[in-house]
């Protein structure tokens, strides 16, 4: 009972992990003893990140691009290459557009849609063997993915292509957990508004009607976001499969 929300000496790879909820996710598992692998697209802010984070504990970054199969396949190979196995596998990495109804471009709509549904199943896909490796039957091996209460909510903004993904990313979860089942968990969050790069602009002008509307009065904070993957990634859920947790101050709920 003492270690059931332990992550200790577990291997975590979280995609986009070097900002934002990813970060997040990376220093909670990182001070709580997992060996923790952050990729990015962009290597100089990773490194930069895997260096504060390497005062804690483990953490070494990785470059990869993720809205096309080329980066999909080589951070998977580097994983396998590196490890072997892989406890725990946060497909975080997410993308954004926002434009007017009747302007919104194609290229904006493949853009989010091949980061935040293609890469996460890709990815989880070319690294099954991998996390089957290191999976128990106490203890399967956890695949996280993110989503967004605009996956379950009407956003105001037009963000058209963002939350139709965030909403097929809850429903990819509930497919691959009942197919990878039961060595591989999968489950998915639902974040609100936590300060982050994707929500500056957004808390910058629309901030104060957020805490208006929600019930805790404040917005996530990096405490709610690696509390929640911790749980996610220890032997405490190991009986939880094909979840959503709406990571939102009640606002979903409540609304």
């Amino acid at each position: 009972m003492k270690n059931l929300f332990s992550v200790d000496g577990k291997i975590a790879l979280i995609t986009g992990g070097s900002s934002g909820i990813g970060e997040m996710m990376a220093t909670g598992y990182v001070m709580n003893g997992a060996k923790v692998y952050i990729a990015s697209r962009k290597m100089a802010e990773c490194e930069r990140v895997a260096e504060e984070l390497s005062a804690h504990g483990t953490c070494i970054p990785i470059q990869a691009d993720l809205s096309n199969m080329d980066g999909i396949e080589g951070l998977s190979a580097e994983i396998e290459k590196r490890e072997g196995k892989l406890d725990i596998l946060i497909n975080n990495a997410g993308a954004n557009w926002a434009a007017p109804f009747e302007e919104y471009p194609e290229s904006g709509w493949d853009k989010v849609f091949d980061v935040n549904v293609k890469a996460p199943f890709f990815l989880t896909q070319k690294l099954t063997p991998a996390l089957r490796a290191a999976t128990s039957t106490a203890d399967p091996s956890r695949v996280i993915n993110t989503s967004s209460i605009n996956g379950l909510n009407v956003p105001d903004l037009e963000t058209y292509a963002y939350s139709a993904s965030k909403a097929g990313i809850i429903h990819l979860t509930r497919v691959l957990a009942k197919k990878l089942a039961p060595e591989i968990n999968v489950n998915t969050i639902a974040p609100g508004p936590f300060q982050s790069r994707m929500m500056k602009e957004t808390l910058e002008r629309l901030g104060d009607a957020y805490l208006e509307a929600m019930p805790v009065k404040r917005i996530g904070c990096a405490e709610d976001a690696a509390g929640t993957a911790i749980f996610l990634g220890s032997r405490a859920s190991a009986f939880i499969t094909g979840a959503c947790i709406e990571l939102d101050g009640g606002s979903h709920t409540t609304s």
